[in-house]
This record gives C-alpha cells, sequence and structure tokens, in this order.
C-alpha cells in the first residue's frame, strides 16, 4: 500500500491545488483526476494558508501526486522530447553537465555584493570568461553586463553614440538591412538614432555599392547580422565595413547566429567593431520561456573605453571591479549580469575547447545544408546556394492546394516536432527557418524530413487536415482571426 501524504504538505500552501484536477468535493477526501463542478468546490481558506496554519486538504498518496505533476510535464514539449528546429533562437540540447556547474552551492548562493577580496574565484570565472569570448571573435575586450541579445544591440548602440559624442560628431542614423535582426531597429531608435533600410539583393546579401549610397556624414553606421536571418554569409563584409569606415562610421556585428562560425570567423578581420553574443543561445544555456539571458558586448581596442563599469580586471594576481573609466556608457545591468548563464558558458567552453566549438559550428552548417538538399525538391527554396546554421524555404509550391506555411507547422505537431521559426524573416513570403543545430543526428534529423515530406504530401491529397491540425494535442489550433479581433486583456 503506498504511503499516504497530507497535500499540504506535498503541494505547499497557498491555494496552488484549487483548480480542477485538484478540486473536491465539499466535506469529502478527493483524488486527483476528479471532475467537481464549480459551485461544490470547497472555499479555499487562504488567510489561514498564508499564515502557515492547518488547512482541511485532502489526503493524497505520493504516488497520485507524482503521477499528476509527471503528466503536467509530459504534456509540454522541450529540446529533452525531441527535435526543436526553432530556426533564428538555436534551440539545441545543452549538456547537463553545465547545469551542475551552475547550481554549483558556492557559486549559486555567492552573494553578489561581497568584497572583491571574498569572491576572488567568482571574479576568475567572470575574467576567464571575457578572455575566452575575446579570443572566440578576435576583438579585444569583453563586458559581460547585458543581460539578453536585445540589451547588448543597446549597449553597442550606446557605445556608439558614445564613441561618435567623443569625436564631436552628433550622428543620428543607422543603416539596418532588410535580413538583420528585428530587434535591432528598436535598438537603435532607443539610443536616438533613426533607422535606414538597406534592401539585400536578389542573392539575399548586402549591395556594398547600395551601402555607399546610404552612407553619409549623418550615419553613425551600419548594424548587420552574419550570418543573416536568410541563413546566409555576407561574404563581402570587408568591403563594406570598409565603405561604412571610410566614412567615418562604426559596423555593428549582430552576433545571434554565432553558432555557425565559433572558431571559424575573425569578427575583428571581418572589420566589426561591436559584436554582441547570445549565450542563451550558442553557450548552452536553455533557450526560451523568456529567460534567463545573456548577451555580452565585444569591441575592438578603439571602443574599450566605452565599455559598461564596473569591468573585472586582474592585477598583481588579484581580480577586482574597476570603475575608473570616464568614458564609460555607465552600468546597463546590476552586479555581475546574469551570473548562472555566465557560469554555464564558462564550463561550456572548457569542456568543447577551441576544436570542440569550430566541430560544434561545423556540424550545425552540414546538418542543415542537408537538409536543405533533402527538401528543396519539395519545398520552394528563394535563394538556393550553401546556408550556414539554419535554411529558409518558403510556402510557394503549396500555395495552388490553398495551404500555408502555418498549415504546415502546425501538423508538423502530430508528428511529435516542435515547429520551426515562421513567417520570418520578412523578406520570405511565407518563411519557414529550419535550424537543425548541431547536436541532432543524422537519424534523427532524417526522420524530420521524412515527417515534413509526409505533410506535403497530404497537403495535395488530403488538406483539409493541415487546415485543422493539430489533431493529437490537449488543445486544438485556436480561432486567431477571432484572437486578433477580439483580445483578452487583462490589467
Amino acid at each position: 500500500m503506498s504511503e499516504h501524504v497530507n497535500a499540504n504538505v506535498v503541494l505547499g500552501t497557498g491555494g496552488l491545488i484549487l483548480n480542477e484536477p485538484l478540486l473536491w468535493e465539499k466535506g469529502k477526501k478527493g483524488r486527483i483526476g476528479m471532475s467537481i463542478p464549480q459551485s461544490d468546490v470547497a472555499p479555499a481558506p487562504l488567510d489561514a494558508a498564508l499564515l502557515g496554519a492547518e488547512v482541511d486538504f485532502p489526503d493524497l498518496s505520493e504516488v497520485d501526486v507524482v503521477r499528476h505533476y509527471t503528466r503536467l510535464s509530459q504534456w509540454n514539449f522541450g529540446v529533452d522530447s525531441g527535435m526543436y528546429p526553432l530556426g533564428s533562437c538555436t534551440m539545441k540540447y545543452n549538456p547537463k553537465t553545465n547545469e551542475r556547474q551552475a547550481a554549483t552551492p558556492a557559486i549559486a548562493s555567492a552573494h553578489p555584493m561581497l568584497e572583491d577580496q571574498l569572491c576572488q574565484g567568482t571574479l576568475r570565472l567572470l575574467h576567464e570568461l571575457q578572455r575566452s569570448l575575446a579570443a572566440i571573435t578576435g576583438l579585444d575586450a569583453v563586458s559581460l553586463q547585458p543581460a539578453a541579445g536585445a540589451h547588448g544591440e543597446l549597449t553597442g548602440m550606446l557605445i556608439f553614440h558614445a564613441c561618435h559624442r567623443s569625436r564631436g560628431s552628433q550622428r543620428h542614423k543607422i543603416l539596418i538591412p532588410d535580413t538583420a535582426h528585428g530587434t535591432n531597429p528598436a535598438s537603435a531608435a532607443l539610443c536616438g538614432f533613426r533607422a535606414v533600410p538597406v534592401k539585400s539583393d536578389e542573392q539575399g546579401m548586402l549591395d556594398p555599392a547600395l551601402v555607399a549610397s546610404l552612407m553619409d556624414e549623418d550615419t553613425a553606421g551600419i548594424m548587420l547580422t552574419n550570418p543573416n536571418t536568410l541563413g546566409l554569409f555576407e561574404e563581402r563584409i570587408r568591403e563594406i565595413a570598409a565603405i561604412v569606415h571610410a566614412k567615418g562610421g562604426l559596423v555593428y556585428g549582430d552576433g545571434a547566429n554565432m553558432n555557425a562560425v565559433l572558431g571559424v570567423v575573425d569578427a575583428k578581420r571581418c572589420g566589426i567593431d561591436v559584436l554582441h553574443l547570445n549565450l542563451h543561445k550558442t553557450f548552452s544555456t536553455p533557450h526560451g520561456g523568456g529567460g534567463p539571458g545573456a548577451g555580452p558586448v565585444c569591441v575592438t581596442r578603439e571602443l574599450e573605453p566605452f565599455l559598461p563599469v564596473p569591468r573585472v580586471v586582474c592585477e598583481n594576481d588579484l581580480y577586482r571591479l574597476a570603475a575608473d573609466h570616464p568614458l564609460s556608457i555607465g552600468r546597463v545591468h546590476a552586479f555581475h549580469g546574469n551570473f548562472g548563464v555566465l557560469v554555464r558558458a564558462y564550463s561550456y567552453i572548457l569542456t568543447m575547447g577551441e576544436e570542440g566549438l569550430r566541430q560544434a559550428s561545423r556540424l550545425a552548417v552540414l546538418n542543415a545544408n542537408y537538409i536543405k538538399e533533402r527538401l528543396k525538391d519539395v519545398l520552394h527554396l528563394p535563394y538556393d546556394r550553401p546556408c550556414m546554421h539554419e535554411c529558409v524555404f518558403s510556402d510557394l509550391n503549396q500555395q495552388p492546394d490553398k495551404i500555408t506555411t502555418l498549415d504546415m507547422a502546425k501538423r508538423l505537431i502530430d508528428y511529435g516536432y516542435h515547429p520551426p521559426t515562421i513567417y520570418f524573416p520578412l523578406v520570405v513570403h511565407g518563411a519557414m527557418m529550419i535550424e537543425p543545430t548541431e547536436t541532432e543526428c543524422k537519424e534523427d534529423i532524417d526522420q524530420f524530413i521524412a515527417a515534413l515530406k509526409a505533410i506535403i504530401r497530404e497537403a495535395k491529397e488530403q488538406p483539409e487536415l493541415l487546415r485543422q491540425a493539430p489533431q493529437r494535442t490537449k488543445v486544438r489550433r485556436m480561432d486567431e482571426v477571432r484572437a486578433a479581433r477580439c483580445p483578452c486583456l487583462i490589467g
């Protein structure tokens, strides 16, 4: 017989078990899974629960409680459940050892306001991570403060602003390609810059001549994503950077797609002045659900004086936080940034090593190109050229059957896959961006390809099946038109 425990002990107080299926009939013991009308639900003595007084919760066996929450966890999909080909945000498997390092008690419980001499190990970790990220990107100095990719962009734009101001310049425009990440214009606008769009050519690349025509004395520089959001590497990046620099501008590199070029591309030699990294995409922090993240900013020697303070420095084998940098843009995040994310990245880099990081990028590129070649005969491929870590298709071939990218993505759920990014980048109508990452083996990728090909056959033979998908989930497809017209806003 299983041991019975009081639900108040197992589930905690505070009214967390008031919702179905943890309802019970007034005056009776209940079991998980009962469906009781709302009128029969006993009112919860929340005040008493919050005060720690005894509450008349039902007795539930441990096995009931464990099975209930295990069942709930299985309703969600995650990278531990299966392939997660969500392009643009590298939803790759992250080794559990890095989670364990971040949870080490001495690290996880370190108080952020400890004096420097009492947290030498913490400061050393941060200092060595800065040096590692500088070596990986080829740039000279790093700030670990920014808490996300867009926060890194904002920090970069603040550095642009501070640099031009130090030169006595008041430039107010930023060039932003249509293949850059969508947060770039907002980050620039927050710093007082006006975004000037730059259209990509028929190959999905930037045209240096167009950049030259837009680059004037009022333009602070360019923000570009490389590899861009089409999954293509901007091959003429050095030529573009030279044009921008010749006219007094700076080059910002959005490094959210670094998973494709670790140990392969030197950002400084490409002409990039400022680059942010998404540690929660490339460097082993599970990404999704809104955070946490980290968006360190790497800069050239010329821009180092403008980095946020305090900075971690090493002097006479002692580490300290230094704030004596008069040209700094100031603090952009409390304490040391999102420290747990930084620990995971440090552990990941030490575990992988230089060749391991390089091999991860090579495999990510190989997997994406394999998918591109296997699917381009059934899905429309707007840019038929070697891609980097992700490939972008469209729904053009399915339009005669009145099947959209959304329909195919929803149907993928029935096949046991999380859908890839859809309808982005905007330069591709009906875009489907697939990023397999380096962590998926060929057998799993082949199964994913087979599932997509089966869906494409269904689009011709049973189109209504796709329009009603997903059909095997706890929640069916919502009425998106009604949701847009009648949003449920909670104040």
